[in-house]
């Protein structure tokens, strides 16, 4: 139970996998890194026209207001914008001091905002954007979802060679793209990141079996790149964050999470969203009952302190 929840807390940083990693080092290299990390916030700063009706007015995180964040990981390759591979919604109460992260199965049928007709939820990136990705997250929680972070996950391996390489616990054993991972500890450098967290179809537990490994992933370049040893690196780091991340987030807005939302980590909770599933038109779906549905969306209300 105890590394349970050790687990949940590292990936929980997931979070602030910018902020984390954005002010490692200032002090001893002060000047150089806050230049290199205020360059690198720049190019990783997208603002996109995206206003919940669910939220009557902006959160304001200097007033320690509960707020959500929609974590998309993106597979995106030359000539293909891709579909948003990963969705995590993450709320985070400073009051009660506790965060709370859904991960939503890609397969999920749901309404496509915009579009008028029903689909995969991961396919709403591709017909919108952040924008459709996030008005459709929305309206199946039926919560206000106030920042957005993308991660290119085909990049992601520049993110990975700057920190050193990381190293996984693989709970099966299989090859991919031409390299092989063992049952146990794997040390990863970049491309054997991403062929790692491109498997899917050799697991038993599918796409649920992708989503734990895109999680050690992004688990390990966090450890790494917190560590003493990365901070002779941070040039690199930041830019390979600046080539694959995306937020409408603020460098005022991170530096306000980071202080007035940090002991929010300290609490932990991961959400899981239930479902069964079903074949329509020769296309297999994953079919959320009502109940569950609504079950999830209460349970964030309160979270968010909407109710």
């Amino acid at each position: 139970m105890r590394e349970k929840k050790k687990k949940k807390r590292r990936w929980l940083r997931v979070l602030g996998i910018i902020s984390l990693l954005l002010v490692i080092g200032i002090g001893a290299y002060a000047y150089s890194v806050y230049s290199s990390l205020t360059n690198a916030v720049e190019t990783m700063h997208q603002p996109i026209q995206h206003k919940s009706e669910k939220r009557p007015e902006q959160v304001t995180l200097t007033k320690k207001e509960p707020f959500s964040v929609l974590m998309l990981g993106v597979d995106e390759r030359s000539g293909d914008k891709g579909r948003s591979d990963t969705m995590i919604v993450l709320t985070v109460n400073p009051n009660e001091k506790s965060i709370k992260m859904l991960s939503i199965p890609r397969d999920t049928r749901t309404e496509i905002v915009g579009k008028g007709f029903e689909d995969k939820i991961n396919h709403a990136y591709a017909f919108g954007n952040e924008e459709m990705s996030m008005a459709t997250a929305e309206n199946f929680l039926d919560i206000p979802l106030d920042y957005y972070i993308k991660v290119n996950m085909d990049g992601f391996k520049d993110i990975v060679d700057a920190v050193g390489g990381i190293t996984v616990n693989s709970s099966i054993g299989f090859k991919q793209d031409g390299y092989s991972f063992v049952k146990g500890n794997n040390t990863l450098n970049g491309k054997e990141a991403l062929a790692y967290v491109r498997m899917r179809k050799q697991d038993p537990n599918g796409d649920f079996g992708r989503q734990d490994r895109q999680r050690q992933i992004i688990q390990g370049v966090i450890k790494k790149g917190a560590s003493v040893s990365s901070l002779t690196n941070f040039d690199d780091i930041f830019g390979a964050l600046g080539k694959n991340v995306r937020t409408n987030l603020t460098f005022d807005e991170m530096k306000d999470i980071q202080k007035n939302y940090r002991d929010a980590v300290s609490n932990i909770e991961q959400i899981s969203l239930k479902g069964n599933g079903q074949t329509i038109n020769s296309v297999w779906y994953l079919i959320v009952a009502n109940e569950e549905q609504q079950r999830v969306q209460n349970e964030l209300k309160v979270h968010l302190e909407l109710n």
